[in-house]
C-alpha cells in the first residue's frame, strides 16, 4: 500500500510541474498537486515506518478510513454530474446564447475561452435567430473586460454586432448568469449557456436556481492535459455553490 501511496504522490508532484512550468494555468489552483503530492509521499513514508499503528489509537485510524470512504464517494459523486455535461450540444433555436467568461489575455482569449467562443460560434451560424450574450468583467490582470474581448473576437469571425450583447460587469459563474439574465426574459426566453465541458453542469444548475425556465448547456472542449486539474477545481466549485444555495 505505502509503495502505490507512494508513487501516487510522485504523479502529482509530476503533474504540479508540468503545469507550472511546461502549460501554465490562469489560476494557481494547481499548486493543490503540489501539496496532494508532498502530504501522499509523507503519509507513505509514515505509513511504512509503522507511525500509525505506534502513535495513533485504533478507533481514530478506523473513523479517519470512515472518513475518507466517504470523502470518496461524494467525490465520485460529484466527479459523475460534472461529467454528465460533457455531452451536451444544447437545444437548436434558443433566444439567447450566454458565453460565460474566462481569462482575457493581451494578446487575446486564452485557450478556455477560445473553445467557449468557437463553440458559440458554431452553434450561432446554425441558428441564426439566436442572439448572444457575452458575459464577463474585467480582472485585476486583464487589460480589458472578458466581454469586450469576447465581442471582438466574435465580429472578427463574422458575427453581426447587432447579434452581440455585452454584460461586462461579473465576476463569477454566478454573477454571469444573474446579470446575463437582466438582458432576457427568464421564464420565457429560451437560453443555452456555453462553457467548457467540466463547467456546463454547474452553469445549468446555476442558472435553473436563479430563475431560468428553459435552459440547457453547450459543452466546449477542455484543455486536454488540464482536464484533472479543472475537474478538481470545478468538484470543488460544485460543493461551495451548493452549500452556499447558488444551485
Amino acid at each position: 500500500m505505502y509503495l502505490i501511496l507512494f508513487l501516487l504522490g510522485i504523479v502529482f508532484l509530476l503533474y504540479f510541474f508540468c503545469i507550472a512550468f511546461l502549460v501554465g494555468h490562469g489560476t494557481n489552483f494547481y499548486f493543490i498537486w503540489l501539496f496532494l503530492g508532498i502530504g501522499v509521499i509523507t503519509f507513505s513514508i509514515l505509513l511504512k515506518k509503522g507511525f500509525f499503528a505506534a502513535h495513533i489509537p485504533l478507533w481514530i485510524r478506523r473513523l479517519f478510513i470512515i472518513l475518507v470512504c466517504l470523502g470518496g464517494a461524494v467525490f465520485i459523486f460529484v466527479e459523475g454530474c460534472i461529467i454528465s455535461g460533457f455531452s451536451k450540444k444544447g437545444q437548436p433555436g434558443a433566444d439567447y446564447v450566454i458565453v460565460l467568461g474566462a481569462q482575457m489575455k493581451a494578446s487575446g482569449p486564452s485557450k478556455a475561452l477560445q473553445y467557449r467562443l468557437d463553440a458559440a460560434i458554431g452553434y450561432l451560424n446554425e441558428n441564426p435567430d439566436s442572439k448572444v450574450i457575452v458575459s464577463g468583467g474585467q480582472g485585476e490582470d486583464e487589460h480589458i473586460s472578458e466581454a469586450q474581448g469576447m465581442y471582438d473576437y466574435l465580429v472578427k469571425k463574422g458575427i453581426e454586432k447587432e447579434r452581440i450583447i455585452k454584460e461586462d460587469k461579473s465576476k463569477n459563474t454566478f454573477q454571469n448568469l444573474t446579470f446575463s439574465a437582466e438582458f432576457l426574459d427568464k421564464e420565457k426566453d429560451s437560453a443555452a449557456i456555453v462553457s467548457n465541458n467540466f463547467h456546463v453542469f454547474r452553469a445549468v444548475k446555476i442558472a435553473e436556481k436563479a430563475g431560468y425556465e428553459n435552459v440547457c448547456g453547450i459543452a466546449a472542449r477542455g484543455e486536454p492535459f488540464l482536464q484533472f486539474n479543472n475537474m478538481m477545481r470545478e468538484f470543488f466549485g460544485v460543493v461551495k455553490d451548493f452549500l452556499v444555495g447558488n444551485m
